[in-house]
């Protein structure tokens, strides 16, 4: 029997607390998965106001850490979690930013609450023997154990693990960020935290962490080259040794469209039957007409962010409007992608239909009713999306990048083997050719019934994720 270990997490937003996107699913499930394979798992969070207002009944546990934090506890659940409250820095009606930009502090905010977080341990009596950092709103842990807990015999067994959950994201800073946090001001130089003359709060992660991970195998490979390496690429070759690629998993239990009162009609694996009136319920969603023909309907559900590809969907939009189908989308986000869509809906309303602002109801109506699931993103991590779309019957169709080709394999009709439609190139015409390829398909029943089963029997569980996790950990505390 191998031996429990201790694990802190530290991040800057989980379920169901606080979520701007699939960071705070995997902050949610993986701890939970971590704790049910009997390892003892504390998770540490920011006090947003959000927080504040949504759950009023945590508890007050600590006061008077460094930095004037005090820590906030909810009881409830598998995997103790702790919340970090600062006024100053997160009694706000926001996380990171506003529409005009990101907070000034945020490298302050984010780099004292991981210093917090460690504090906090040591009031807990806590010995971690793992403290799993997440993106730059974290990345500042490892390298306050490396230059500033160092000799503190609390955290003498501890290592320390960093994943990225998305390189673009970086938390810059300028370079007196290190002098008012309480780090060395050394590390201010190329080989240390500068970047381009501002403070990277990213590099602290990747230079200092003991083991560093991403969200997928191929894009761990990505971003260490110049396309996709954000300017760290170089660094990241560096420290390839310490660098793995694991893939996320989904709450496979919240996810399911067997029992997904959200849904028209429950269907699963071995009865298909409910697809075809979670269908209708979606075209009535939009609006559109459920009268023959039965067109193919393609789902979309997104932020609206150029990283999602949305000018290879807009570039293609012609040639779609000529194959008879549907697509449906829904999502928010860049003002500049919504005013596009809203004119690709006023030239093709008997093709397109759109909701802008996130809907967790029409978006599981978009899973559960699609045929097929579009993702052209230019780069993706790793993607929830196309997990959950296989999950609920939508066939994906998706650019073969990071984590969207791990996840999703070519569709063979030779051996009925594969679960969706892959594209290399980022380019309308692709993204066309693809679809195309995809209603060939979809023309015959039976292939259709067997990619559509093929995606159901997938298992993306948090098991083997966590298993995986597991493993490392060991690897780092021998």
């Amino acid at each position: 029997m191998n031996p429990e270990m201790k694990i802190a997490f530290i991040a800057s937003e989980a379920a169901p607390y606080a979520k701007t996107g699939g960071l705070a699913d995997v902050v949610s499930a993986l701890p939970r998965a971590l704790a049910a394979a009997g390892h003892e798992l504390v998770l540490f969070l920011p006090l947003y106001l959000a927080v504040r207002e949504k759950f009023p009944g945590l508890a007050r546990r600590i006061d008077g850490l460094p930095g004037s934090f005090s820590v906030w506890e909810d009881r409830a659940g598998a995997v103790s979690t702790y919340f970090l409250a600062h006024d100053a820095f997160f009694d706000r009606d926001h996380f990171y930013g506003t529409a005009s930009g990101d907070d000034a502090d945020n490298g302050d905010r984010f780099a004292l609450f991981s210093r917090a977080a460690l504090e906090a341990l040591r009031r807990l009596n806590f010995v971690p023997d793992i403290v799993h950092a997440h993106d730059w709103q974290a990345a500042a842990a490892p390298a306050y154990l490396k230059f500033v807990f160092s000799g503190d015999p609390f955290f003498r067994r501890t290592k320390s693990v960093f994943t990225i959950h998305n390189l673009a994201y970086q938390g810059l800073s300028d370079p007196g960020l290190l002098r008012r946090v309480g780090l060395p001001g050394h590390i201010f130089g190329p080989d240390g935290l500068e970047f381009f003359g501002r403070v990277n709060l990213l590099k602290a992660g990747i230079l200092y962490a003991d083991g560093i991970t991403t969200v997928s195998p191929r894009y761990a490979r990505e971003i260490q080259t110049p396309e996709f390496g954000c300017g760290l690429d170089g660094l990241l070759r560096a420290r390839s040794a310490a660098l793995r690629g694991i893939i996320n998993g989904i709450d496979d239990s919240a996810w399911d469209p067997e029992h997904d009162p959200i849904l028209a009609a429950p269907f699963g694996l071995e009865n298909l039957a409910g697809k075809r009136a979670c269908k209708r319920d979606l075209l009535r969603a939009f609006d559109f007409s459920v009268s023959p023909p039965d067109l193919p309907v393609i789902g979309m559900v997104a932020r609206f962010a150029s990283q999602k590809g949305f000018d290879l969907l807009l570039g293609a939009m012609a040639g779609l409007a000529k194959l008879n189908i549907r697509i449906v989308i829904v999502g928010s986000g860049e003002a500049g992608i919504e005013r596009d869509l809203v004119r690709a809906l006023n030239r093709y309303p008997r093709m397109l239909g759109l909701k802008i602002g996130y809907d967790d109801l029409l978006a599981r109506k978009v899973y559960g009713g699609s045929d097929f699931f579009l993702i052209p993103s230019r780069y993706e991590p790793c993607g929830l999306t196309q997990m959950y779309s296989q999950r609920y019957a939508a066939v994906p169709i998706v650019r073969a990048v990071g984590g969207l080709d791990d996840t999703v394999e070519e569709y063979a009709p030779r051996t009925g083997r594969g679960t969706g439609f892959k594209f290399a190139e980022a380019e309308p015409d692709a993204l066309v050719t693809t679809v195309r390829r995809a209603l060939r398909i979809w023309t015959n029943p039976k292939a259709r019934g067997k990619l559509r089963r093929n995606g159901l029997g997938r298992d993306f569980s948090w098991k083997r994720p966590a298993g995986d996790y597991l493993k490392l950990y060991r690897d780092l505390i021998g």
